[in-house]
């Protein structure tokens, strides 16, 4: 009976240690083997700065550092950068972490040419990435649209549960024909048609409103933001729709 009883124990362990190493979360910057069967595609591979470059030149600026499977921002003068690709229907994932205080930005649907456009914000829409506690800017929006998780200027994020400095936050952006969708930590907190007139009268109201051309290309790049403050970035993926 205590040879039974043992090993029992021993297949009972056995056990929970299989259904916990199984739980666990994958390993960063990797893909698991159901979503590379839906088609999703790293954009970081954890060890180098392969497939971005600085926006408008080819090469990528020594500032922008991959640091313990991350992709760091490490000082002012980074200046932002672009995906390699465009990408026109997606779903684009990734994870951000902000210094205390700290400011940047993901810009989505971008028409790279810096003859005619200065900055990546000039075309592409922005999902805000910020510290809301201690920032200057995020009082500044109407409504909160300067905070995490907005649509930078235009929409405020709502129904957030937004991850003290220092946390990882988890980003999806949605992109299908002209509809978008902004989740943040598991929630949907931006939905808006850049094909609306609702949208349209937001933009006649914003910051953005003497640009003749933002938000009007349906095909992009994605462009991360050198706002002069330390950010961090990893776990960037992409799948088309």
């Amino acid at each position: 009976m205590k040879k039974i009883i043992t090993s029992f124990s021993l297949l009972l362990t056995l056990f929970v240690f299989s259904s916990q190493t199984t739980l666990q979360d994958p390993a960063p910057n990797t893909l698991t083997n159901k979503e590379k069967k839906e088609g999703w595609q790293l954009l970081f591979d954890g060890k180098t700065t392969k497939g971005w470059h600085n926006y408008g030149k080819k090469g990528i600026s020594p500032l922008w550092k991959v640091e313990d499977g991350a992709l760091l921002m490490s000082q002012k003068g980074a200046e932002d950068i672009a995906t390699d690709k465009e990408y026109e229907n997606f779903e684009f994932q990734l994870e951000w972490k902000i210094a205390e205080g700290g400011n940047s930005g993901i810009y989505y649907l971008v028409k790279e040419d810096p003859k005619k456009y200065v900055k990546g914000w000039y075309t592409g829409p922005e999902m805000q990435i910020l510290d809301d506690d201690k920032h200057p800017d995020a009082p500044r929006g109407k409504d909160g649209n300067r905070k995490a998780g907005s649509l930078y200027d235009l929409i405020p994020a709502t129904n957030k549960q937004l991850r003290p400095v220092g946390q990882w936050n988890h980003v999806r952006i949605i992109v299908n024909k002209g509809k978008v969708e902004h989740w943040l930590n598991g929630s949907k907190v931006v939905e808006y048609d850049l094909n609306g007139p609702e949208f349209a009268e937001l933009v006649k109201g914003s910051k953005f409103s003497t640009l003749p051309d933002f938000a009007k290309f349906r095909k992009g790049r994605i462009v991360l933001q050198d706002h002069g403050d330390l950010v961090w970035f990893r776990n960037m993926k992409i799948k088309k729709l």
